[in-house]
């Protein structure tokens, strides 16, 4: 499973012209299940999320979690992460999890973040969505259950 991270002062997230999900300060969290993922990996990346390090402390340093810091988070389904470049010019997203698969994760993952007292707004499982935000810092982090405990920043 893959959880893009991205900080947040706003983030909402539109279907059809209307907003059905929107956070004030957080993270927009970018979801994608991938074939042979569990209910353990959306759990241990859910826990991953509420508590990963990256929001001011009164020094001004990235030392205070998502509920240290009372942020929320919007949870966006984005099966593109699981693009395969490697190859021509389209990519490939046969290593994304099967639909059923990927809605169910994508939902466990929510319900396991909310379960943590975060507050959870959400995108629409295979909807188009229109996503809004204003990136705080900016600060991404790339979360991967493939790589064991690890987290990897990529800007």
């Amino acid at each position: 499973m893959i959880v893009l991270l991205q900080r947040v002062s706003e983030a909402r997230v539109d279907v059809d012209g209307v907003t059905i999900g929107a956070i004030g300060p957080g993270l927009l969290a970018l979801i994608c299940a991938l074939a042979g993922d569990a209910e353990a990996d959306a759990d241990r990346l859910a826990a991953k999320t509420a508590r990963l390090r990256i929001f001011a402390d009164a020094q001004g340093r990235m030392n205070r979690s998502l509920l240290e810091s009372g942020g929320a988070v919007l949870a966006v389904s984005q099966f593109t992460l699981a693009a395969d470049t490697r190859r021509g010019n389209r990519p490939s997203y046969s290593s994304a999890a099967p639909f059923a698969v990927g809605e169910a994760l994508y939902e466990r993952f929510c319900t396991a973040l909310a379960g943590t007292g975060v507050n959870v707004a959400r995108g629409r499982f295979g909807a188009h969505m229109a996503v809004r935000l204003v990136n705080d810092g900016p600060v991404t982090i790339w979360l991967d259950s493939r790589e064991g405990d690890s987290v990897a920043s990529i800007n």
